[in-house]
């Protein structure tokens, strides 16, 4: 079993910034995908920003240039910088991650959520 344990998360003023964090523990021999999804209110979940193993990343078009996210192989953690917060960024922002365990095949694992609020 895995688990991801996010943090970072608030209330910040438009503009402003937060970084969230990840950190995947539990049966793990490698972590072939990990990202970040949000869910606003009366929306679907959608894709924030995704990162693969060996670095290549991809973002929603509403946050590149704003948002970048990075990971740490050796401590299984994933952040995302984001920064100039919009209003439309308030959502719950979920922890997602591939992880291949020492036997089976690669499982979806998710985090609680963290929520964001950007005040206008």
């Amino acid at each position: 079993q895995v688990q991801l344990v996010e943090s970072g998360g608030g209330l910040v003023q438009a503009g402003g910034s937060l970084r969230l964090s990840c950190a995947a523990s539990g049966s793990i021999f490698s972590i072939k995908r990990m990202g970040w999804y949000r869910q606003a209110p009366g929306k679907q979940r959608e894709l924030v920003a995704g990162i693969i193993s060996i670095g290549t990343t991809n973002y929603a078009d509403s946050v590149k240039g704003r948002f970048t996210i990075s990971r740490d192989n050796a401590k299984n953690t994933v952040y995302l910088q984001m920064n100039s917060l919009k209003p439309e960024d308030s959502a719950v922002y979920y922890c997602h991650a591939v992880v291949q365990s020492y036997v089976g095949i690669p499982q979806d694992y998710w985090g609680q959520g963290t929520q964001v609020t950007v005040s206008s």
